[in-house]
């Protein structure tokens, strides 16, 4: 053999992840009801939580983010003719299904129901079998530390600055073989800030009540925008942790921050909910109760959705719609207007169109295979295309038809002096919701229809002749 046998660690490491999260979040997501039992576990031991979870969830390793530099530098010490060892603290179970997957490793040390080998527990299990200074390490966290201090040469992967510049210090450190700094970009990206866009429906009924002009209300609003901004960019970190198993599947949504592994799952856990708590602990300071239980309520069913609702057909929109309405409720009880019949009627519909728009979007590659497959996740099969499209299509054109409606209502007159003038935004609304659809037809439509529509400029157009005809009936 070409040398000293090189010894691999897996979580943090090789793995852009850490398996226990990631089974951790599949119990969650796969079997919610269960989500008190690791609890339990972990007061008996660390060893028995991740004996458990191995035991109970259905891990897919051949689409996990390796790291490919630690990948070549194996490749290369294989090369050399060198035995190449995986010892991980992970469960056997998890580990053997990765050393098959990747095929590099000669030998895999891993945790047990009885041993949770990290640390100490790792440097002495190694060091019974090749001695002090019998082997390579090449390891990424504080409990790396023990075996680093025993091992012939020390390497690091995607190590924090921290425990870098500890492993600096050893005399036999020798470098760092691959190196992942979280990127404010990724951190952009994960939070969805874009998505703040949609929580501007809380200005909906300040609009529709005229009363944009009272900077009490305003600012008011202005600060529920904030803190609702801060609930939804926690849901979407909690969405994209639940279902990284399902994005690295998709052809796009793989390659967002926590299913690519350019954020850390654990790093999610932790910004989650301190961003709930900071947005709850604003509202209840300066804010009505009635948003905080608005909030509440959004929080419940957005978890609902990411659980279960959106697996079944059908609910899974409608809870979309919900959640695009919730937002306009959320404004005005806040801001103690009270809502129309009328607009609500016309923000599920429209919001159900558009949710039926990103449905059908994201079951496209199902169309383009055609094989009759099920979406993953999901509770469609590539036939239901033309029924989703007729759904969302007429769903559209039924909002047109509130809005009309509205037009004659007597009620109207309180706010236009013109209101048959709102009959242009019938017009203008009818077009947009058919080029949208016939776009989306097209493969042309962005997974997120409110996305494209604030990106595309006949969008932008049709807004702003929709705002001027409203600014003329008034």
């Amino acid at each position: 053999m070409g040398g000293a046998p090189l010894v691999i660690d897996l979580d943090g490491a090789l793995l852009r992840s850490d398996l226990l999260v990631e089974t951790s979040l599949l119990l969650l997501r796969d079997h919610p009801r269960q989500c008190l039992l690791p609890f339990g576990w972990l007061a008996r031991g660390k060893a028995l939580l991740k004996h458990k979870l191995a035991e109970r969830v259905n891990l897919d390793v051949t689409v996990l983010p390796y790291d490919e530099n630690v990948l070549a530098f194996i490749r290369k010490a294989r090369t050399e003719g060198r035995r190449v060892v995986l010892a991980t603290a992970s469960h056997e179970r998890l580990a053997g299904l990765v050393a098959r997957h990747l095929g590099v490793f000669d030998e895999v040390l891993a945790s047990h129901a009885r041993l949770n080998l990290a640390g100490e527990a790792k440097r002495d299990a190694l060091l019974a079998r090749y001695g002090e200074k019998g082997f390579d390490y090449l390891g990424n966290s504080r409990d790396d530390l023990p075996v680093w201090r025993v091992a012939r040469k020390a390497f690091a992967a995607n190590a924090s600055f921290h425990c870098e510049r500890k492993a600096r210090a050893l005399t036999n450190f020798e470098g760092v073989i691959s190196c992942r700094k979280d990127r404010a970009a990724d951190w952009i990206k994960a939070l969805r800030l874009h998505q703040w866009l949609k929580n501007l429906l809380i200005f909906v009924p300040l609009l529709a009540a005229h009363r944009y002009a009272e900077l009490p209300l305003l600012s008011q609003a202005m600060l529920a925008f904030f803190c609702f901004g801060l609930c939804a960019s926690s849901v979407y970190l909690l969405n994209d942790l639940l279902d990284l198993r399902d994005d690295r599947h998709h052809a796009k949504k793989r390659l967002r921050p926590f299913a690519s592994g350019r954020l850390s799952p654990g790093t999610g856990l932790l910004v989650f909910p301190l961003l709930l708590c900071v947005a709850f602990a604003v509202a209840l300071c300066w804010l009505p109760l009635a948003f905080t239980l608005g909030v509440l309520v959004y929080y419940g069913l957005t978890l609902a959705y990411s659980l279960w609702l959106k697996r079944l057909m059908i609910v899974d929109v409608m809870t979309l719609a919900i959640l695009y309405t919730l937002r306009i409720v959320i404004g005005g009880v806040t801001l103690s207007i009270p809502l129309s019949f009328w607009l609500l009627a016309f923000s599920v519909f429209i919001f159900l169109s558009l949710a039926l728009v990103k449905r059908y979007v994201e079951l496209l590659p199902l169309r383009e295979k055609g094989n009759g497959e099920k979406a993953r996740g999901r509770g469609y099969h590539a036939e239901d295309f033309p029924m989703i499209m007729a759904l969302g299509a007429a769903s559209g054109y039924t909002a047109v038809m509130v809005l009309a409606l509205y037009i004659n209502d007597p009620v109207t007159r309180q706010y236009y002096h013109h209101p048959e003038f709102i009959w242009f935004s019938c017009l203008l609304l009818l077009t947009w919701i058919s080029r949208v659809w016939i776009l989306a037809h097209r493969g042309m439509m962005h997974d997120d229809p409110v996305i494209f529509a604030a990106k595309d400029k006949v969008s932008l157009g049709i807004v702003a002749l929709i705002a001027l005809v409203f600014w003329s009936a008034i």
